[in-house]
């Protein structure tokens, strides 16, 4: 019987300590877009590849101009030499096709560096948030999360934005 009694209190105390437990939940999606690291990123990231872009083309106007300079002077050319041009023109392919896909790690790697920074103070943000209001979880809802009650859930996404200034 004792048992059964103190088993009714835990129970009782759970619920009433359930109950006072408070959950956000946040669209970090939408504060991302408006931070003005996002946007300095996003320029940063554009410039960097259009760059790359310019030198991927120059190197593809000079192997164009190459071609074209060996389409005119190949049937009049020496077999050996021929072969050399054949061989430079090849290089300058291969040479292209290395450059384009080290051009695109680069690029995913300062994107991942870039957006690194920015999820840092996301996050730092959010835990302030979660600290200072007592929040036991924050959800994030532009994840794709099938459900977040809003009537026992807290939106914190103007908190966050504050937080961050914005």
């Amino acid at each position: 019987m004792k048992k059964m009694i103190l088993c009714a209190i835990c129970a009782i105390c759970g619920l009433t300590t359930a109950s006072a437990q408070k959950f956000g939940h946040v669209n970090t999606q939408d504060i991302v877009q408006m931070m003005p690291e996002f946007k300095a990123a996003q320029a940063d990231l554009e410039k960097l590849a259009q760059q790359y872009e310019a030198d991927l083309k120059s190197m593809q106007d000079e192997l164009q101009k190459k071609a074209d300079a060996f389409d005119k002077e190949g049937a009049t050319l020496p077999e050996n030499i021929k072969q050399r041009r054949e061989k430079e023109l090849n290089d300058l392919y291969q040479r292209i096709q290395e450059t384009y896909q080290t051009n695109q790690q680069a690029l995913q790697q300062a994107q991942q560096e870039k957006l690194q920074a920015i999820h840092t103070k996301l996050l730092d943000a959010v835990k302030a948030v979660g600290q200072e209001g007592g929040f036991v979880y924050i959800m994030e809802t532009g994840a794709g999360i099938p459900y977040i009650s809003t009537t026992l859930s807290t939106d914190v996404t103007a908190q966050v934005k504050a937080k961050l200034g914005l």
